[in-house]
């Protein structure tokens, strides 16, 4: 009757056995728990074969039961040997999920075996890495304009600036706040959505300055990285064609005329010393820049031939 159990149990043991040890196969660090699946296996089958052998030499049963005995408390003594599966995180007592129970000997959940393994979490997020983050994270460790790859980039902020001249004169703004606050620039912002960059050009400058203005030119375009993240293309514009009364001031910025040739580049972002007497000049260019904060990592200018396009991104986002 002993022998009759074994003998129809022992095929659908045997098969989950090997089914398990097969599985855990794909997860590493699972070497004692692979062990205990071949431990369980041979004990299964030592004893099978001894009720086989009792049976054969027509041998007292009550040997068998023995046998099946031995072949439970010797599981029981070598537990840590034969059954090192646990159903909960042994720090933090996390119910384990399917693969952390039959694999990963540490018996400890995801968060704390990467607590206890930094490296390891390290090396894990970032073969997990979208191709968008490993982009993104290329871009801000980047300390050379030549470093980053222009055609992959693409701008999280989309910017203009409008030059207005007069007979030798410039219009800047002193920027109150936001970014760039204290320095002079031109009047400019961002271009809203379904807004073309001429059109944002013409806003900003009305907000800014009150004056109205037209027939612009565009004569460049700057590329900004920042150590942070944030990614901005801005459109140079210059004009001389004007109407309106220039305001005093507003929430944002106080307009004055300069002369160009009085153009104090120190109270100008670091950048606009390289590329702005180009543009004064009538020469159309692209910049290239990677800044942390307010200090310029490193630039490059590249002057435009006059029958070259300026490099554009879309307009709109």
């Amino acid at each position: 009757m002993l022998l009759n159990i074994f003998q129809e149990l022992f095929t659908w043991i045997m098969l989950l056995i090997i089914l398990l040890n097969i599985s855990q196969r794909k997860y590493p660090r699972t070497e004692k728990k692979r062990k205990a699946t071949i431990l369980l296996a041979v004990d299964f089958l030592v004893v099978y074969t001894i009720l086989a052998l009792l049976a054969a030499l027509s041998l007292p049963m009550w040997l068998g039961w023995i046998a099946v005995a031995a072949g439970i408390v010797l599981p029981i003594v070598l537990h840590r040997q034969f059954w090192p599966f646990r159903m909960h995180c042994s720090k933090c007592g996390k119910r384990l999920d399917y693969s952390h129970i039959i694999g990963y000997d540490e018996n400890l959940c995801q968060d704390c075996y990467f607590d206890a393994h930094p490296d390891e979490k390290r090396i894990e997020e970032e073969k997990n890495k979208t191709k968008e983050e490993k982009l993104e994270e290329s871009f801000t460790k980047a300390d050379k304009v030549d470093d980053i790859n222009w055609d992959e980039w693409e701008p999280t902020e989309r910017c203009v600036l409008t030059y207005v001249t007069d007979n030798g004169r410039i219009l800047l703004i002193n920027k109150k706040r936001g970014l760039g606050k204290g320095y002079i620039n031109a009047p400019g912002g961002h271009i809203e959505i379904e807004e073309t960059k001429k059109e944002a050009a013409i806003r900003e400058t009305k907000e800014e300055t009150g004056l109205d203005v037209d027939n612009l030119e565009e004569r460049g375009t700057l590329y900004f990285q920042f150590k942070d993240g944030m990614r901005m293309i801005g459109y140079v514009f210059f004009t001389s064609t004007w109407s309106g009364t220039l305001i005093d001031e507003c929430d944002e910025t106080k307009p004055f005329w300069i002369d160009i040739s009085s153009l104090d580049y120190s109270a100008m972002w670091e950048d606009d010393k390289l590329w702005l007497p180009v543009a004064l000049s009538g020469k159309k260019f692209s910049g290239y820049f990677i800044f942390d904060d307010l200090t310029m990592i490193d630039s490059k200018v590249v002057e435009e031939e006059d029958d070259e396009p300026i490099i554009e991104l879309d307009e709109n986002p």
